[in-house]
């Protein structure tokens, strides 16, 4: 048996674990935003079919008139989500960018964050100085997490379909986002979910921290999301 970087033992003929605990964030944080100096960078992570897309798009069609957006997009080896929002015309296509990871999504928004912060970097010095900007992970798991060097905010979003038990499961995403996102409530009647049980152990997991359910079929402008985004500006 021999330990792996983080004390797991291993046996001769298995393979360490080699991505780094969701805990460790190799990265500075940022600055302190809100100075009129640069735009608040918001993260939106969750697992596959969350609805982090619909989510953004609602969200650029409820502020964009208002607001200077502009959204990044993270896929691994397409450009899917940003093609989505360009179909949609959430936003003009200069304020779109898309960066294919080529690898775990989680790896480009946490431990090599170089590719998300260049692309930022583009589109402040193409459009000027902006008030949000959006960036997408492609679809992870619970552990998903957002480098504090790329973000200042963190939006996780799981989605009832997945279960009740979501919540209750935890990962730093449920746990430690600054905002939960449970999604697709309309969708709660048909797959059996109790939102009453989400909505108790989101609490248990996340303390403080708040917690919004939403289905855009019924909002389509995503409110108490778009109104805890405005709170921070």
């Amino acid at each position: 048996m021999h330990p792996d970087d983080h004390g797991h033992e291993h046996g001769p003929d298995e393979t360490p674990h080699t991505h780094p605990h969701p805990d460790v964030d190799p990265h500075a944080p940022l600055a302190e935003s809100g100075t009129g100096q640069r735009a608040v960078r918001i993260g939106i992570g969750g697992p596959v079919g969350s609805g982090k897309t619909a989510l953004v798009a609602a969200l650029c069609r409820a502020m964009a008139d208002d607001l200077r957006l502009a959204v990044v997009t993270n896929d691994i080896y397409t450009t899917e989500d940003a093609d989505f929002l360009l179909r949609n015309g959430v936003l003009p296509a200069e304020r779109i960018r898309a960066v294919e990871t080529g690898c775990c999504p989680h790896t480009a928004i946490r431990d090599d964050i170089s590719a998300n912060l260049d692309a930022i970097e583009e589109l402040e010095d193409s459009l000027g100085p902006l008030d949000v900007i959006l960036v997408e992970s492609g679809g992870d798991n619970l552990t998903a997490t957002f480098s504090k060097g790329l973000i200042d905010k963190q939006i996780f979003v799981v989605d009832v379909a997945g279960g009740d038990k979501v919540p209750r499961k935890g990962g730093p995403g449920v746990t430690a986002a600054d905002l939960l996102v449970i999604n697709k409530t309309d969708l709660a009647p048909l797959v059996g979910a109790d939102l009453a049980v989400m909505d108790r152990d989101a609490t248990a997991r996340r303390g403080a921290l708040p917690t919004v359910f939403l289905s855009l079929v019924e909002d389509p402008s995503a409110k108490p999301v778009q109104e805890w985004i405005r709170g921070l500006m």
